[in-house]
């Protein structure tokens, strides 16, 4: 069998994560949160939201919308130790935001908790169907754990949801090749170069497809994956 080692370039930075904007949760309409914490946390200014948050804790330890987003802030300055605690005790305390269990998803995923993660990221698929980063992020947690059947299902759920996702795309060629369907591997990496010209990480894989139909790499076994941010 030939060797294909692809090159799957995801874009995986903390700050890709879902994006905390709103004083009350999506499906909690009691739960709402400060709009001056929420403001910093807004603006970027992560100690002060930081600062902000944990004095409306201490006055309402219970606020549940206030603790996921001090995990979120948290996150974001690289604390994720703090994070974790945060949304789990914002789980704890009822909140079923679906962005909440995003980026606890990617927190797991992240620190290779592969079972976490899946599990977790179900629940954010089943809270915000409609949302493409859910069905995605969970397509990636299937591939990690060597799943591509059920990698696909998510991705193509995630892409029906929003087609313009670079990395979306670029993800179903690499699980298409994994599946050794090389040639629908070929297609979707073409097609996202032509509408995306500058988007390296499919003219990586395309060039090394290349080189296998010319039998320049040969070998028995099919690698595995090369993820980059």
């Amino acid at each position: 069998m030939l060797l294909l080692v692809l090159v799957l370039v995801i874009t995986w930075p903390r700050v890709a994560r879902a994006s905390v904007v709103s004083t009350s949760a999506s499906g909690s309409d009691d739960q709402v949160c400060d709009p001056i914490a929420d403001y910093y946390l807004g603006m970027e200014d992560y100690p002060e939201a930081i600062r902000r948050h944990r004095i409306v804790i201490h006055r309402d330890p219970d606020n549940a919308l206030a603790h996921y987003h001090l995990g979120f802030a948290y996150g974001i300055l690289g604390d994720h130790r703090e994070e974790l605690s945060e949304y789990q005790r914002a789980i704890s305390l009822g909140l079923d935001d679906w962005q909440l269990f995003l980026n606890l998803g990617l927190l797991y995923l992240e620190n290779g908790q592969l079972a976490d993660a899946t599990q977790v990221l179900q629940l954010a698929t089943l809270l915000g169907p409609t949302h493409a980063e859910t069905h995605f992020n969970l397509a990636l947690a299937y591939e990690r754990r060597g799943m591509p059947e059920q990698a696909e299902q998510q991705v193509l759920l995630s892409l029906q949801i929003d087609p313009n996702q670079p990395d979306a795309h670029n993800t179903l060629g690499a699980i298409y090749a994994e599946e050794g369907q090389y040639g629908r591997a070929g297609q979707e990496w073409h097609e996202l170069v032509a509408a995306n010209p500058d988007y390296e990480p499919a003219r990586a894989n395309l060039n090394i497809l290349g080189r296998v139909e010319r039998g320049e790499l040969k070998g028995t076994t099919l690698s595995g994956f090369t993820a980059e941010p």
